[in-house]
């Protein structure tokens, strides 16, 4: 098992940790690849929904609608910047230099795969919903 390895026995407490959460783990490989993949997508969604309810939050009160829409539109340029900035990063210097400007995120493919997936596994949550 996960423990009797070298990096098991290197990292106790991840092995501790998986072990753990293998039973809630293990559900999650059921689904097809592209579902776990708009998976992923949802958890990158709610991230960012997490960073602008945390300065919605620290902010408090707005004068007007337009103030928010302006704090929100500056703080999502701010984290894309910054989420650029990590992925031009983690890219070559030669990949970086050839686009000459930061590296922008990709579209999620698949999501009718995924819908296809989802209905033949969850049929009853999509009753009447497709037509």
């Amino acid at each position: 098992m996960f423990e009797a390895s070298d990096i098991g026995k290197k990292y106790p407490a991840t092995a501790a940790t998986w072990r753990a959460a293998w039973d809630r783990f293990i559900p999650f490989l059921e689904f097809a690849p592209a579902v776990r993949k708009v998976i992923y997508t949802t958890n990158s969604i709610e991230s960012l929904n997490y960073q602008l309810r945390k300065i919605i939050k620290n902010r408090g009160h707005f004068p007007n609608d337009t103030a928010v829409v302006k704090l929100l539109w500056l703080s999502i340029r701010n984290i894309e910047d910054k989420r650029a900035r990590e992925r031009a990063k983690a890219a070559t210097k030669a990949e970086a230099s050839l686009h000459g400007k930061l590296i922008e995120g990709t579209t999620t493919q698949g999501w009718n795969e995924a819908l296809g997936a989802l209905v033949i596994a969850f049929p009853e949550r999509f009753a009447g919903q497709l037509n």
